[in-house]
């Protein structure tokens, strides 16, 4: 048996720093709830405004954050995300990238609304129905489900009624209908299939009085602007899009491109209320799209740039970090136990790009630990990462 590995579950004792664990991700990728966010003020203030904009007005508002790779994109993205959803009068999807063109942006925020929400969504509609053709006052989703259940509220008395008011509502009454069946045991799955644009066989469709696919872009835009009209319809405030490494769309045809930018465009054009997209894109991608697809950007019309962190700003980051993990009997505060001088010389090595940062950050304290350092300086920083 070979020797060569020793491999434990051992955690590592970060005590003589006056830390439980090491703060610092071992993979610097974007948690899907961050705690931490080391801003930027005028990112900040920029998202804040137009995520603000939509939310007191209802009017429609985008912006694109702008930023080389490792400088936050995501990051901010998920963050702003995380603050949003907490509220109950919007709904939030996050799309990771966005695919080979908008029936993959439709795709992929609808299936991370996820199958349960859009479930509510359709008791939540139901539930104006009963409220109005019967006596029955459900006030919410679960009250709604409970009633049908329980068999106080027979589907058959309010189904047809709210196809009909779905259909006027959205003007796609396959949609209604494919909402309406999220309510059935037998066909929500079917129904689900559909609406997320994953296909589904003809005889399917057919047991759902279904009679198109939702197979391309324009049939996305139209299903995802019926959602949101069924939102505003149900008293939401609108809908959030985030859409993160906008700038894959350069390696599609230019053709493709081209399509996936027009239907953005159309979705924005068809929804001027209720709606507000966020985008992360690669600032040379974007440059490329404000200077060739004009018709596109100017429906945006605002970008604001993550810069590499400055002095200040990778001490306010770092400094977050470690005092996450601060034990609460620590005498170890500030930077403890990164000098002043080593910060300053991981901002050189990593030139503010947040994703650096926070890698180096990780492995210099694992070093240090070991190697049973109690102040992390320069020179060891020098000897450390030239090891390596």
């Amino acid at each position: 048996m070979s020797n060569a590995f020793n491999i434990t579950d051992q955690q590592r004792d970060y005590s003589q720093y006056g830390l439980e664990s090491n703060p610092f991700p071992y993979s610097p990728v974007p948690a899907e709830d961050p705690e931490i966010y080391c801003g930027q003020e005028h990112v900040t203030k920029q998202i804040s405004s137009t995520v603000s904009s939509m939310l007191a007005t209802g009017k429609s508002k985008h912006l694109v954050i702008t930023g080389k790779y490792g400088n936050g994109k995501s990051h901010t993205l998920k963050y702003t995300r995380s603050l949003v959803r907490d509220r109950d009068d919007v709904v939030v999807g996050y799309v990771a990238q966005p695919g080979e063109g908008f029936l993959d942006i439709y795709h992929e925020f609808v299936y991370d609304l996820g199958f349960t929400r859009l479930q509510e969504i359709a008791y939540e509609h139901l539930a104006t129905v009963t409220r109005d053709l019967t006596e029955a006052d459900p006030h919410d989703a679960a009250a709604m489900q409970s009633l049908i259940d329980e068999g106080d509220i027979l589907l058959s008395e309010i189904i047809p009624e709210a196809i009909r008011r779905l259909s006027d509502i959205t003007h796609f009454a396959d949609f209604a209908r494919a909402i309406v069946h999220m309510v059935y045991e037998d066909t929500n799955l079917y129904a689900w299939q559909w609406l997320t644009a994953e296909g589904i066989r003809y005889e399917q469709r057919k047991e759902m009085e279904i009679h198109t696919a939702l197979d391309d872009d324009t049939m996305g835009v139209r299903a995802f602007t019926a959602l949101k009209n069924l939102l505003l319809d149900l008293g939401y405030t609108g809908v959030f899009v985030f859409v993160d490494e906008f700038e894959s769309i350069a390696r599609l045809s230019s053709k493709n491109e081209q399509a996936t930018l027009n239907s953005i465009r159309h979705l924005m054009d068809q929804n001027s209320s209720g709606l507000c997209l966020l985008f992360g894109c690669a600032p040379e991608v974007w440059q490329d799209v404000m200077s060739e697809y004009h018709a596109f950007s100017e429906r945006i019309g605002q970008e604001v740039a993550l810069q590499p962190l400055t002095s200040e700003q990778l001490w306010q980051l770092v400094g977050n970090y470690l005092e996450r993990e601060r034990q609460t009997e620590s005498n170890a505060e500030g930077m403890q136990p990164f000098s002043e001088e080593s910060l300053d010389l991981i901002l050189q090595r990593s030139q503010g790009n947040v994703r650096q940062v926070l890698a180096l950050c990780s492995r210099i304290l694992d070093s240090a630990n070991d190697a049973n350092e109690t102040e992390i300086t320069p020179e060891f920083i020098q000897e450390s990462i030239s090891d390596r």
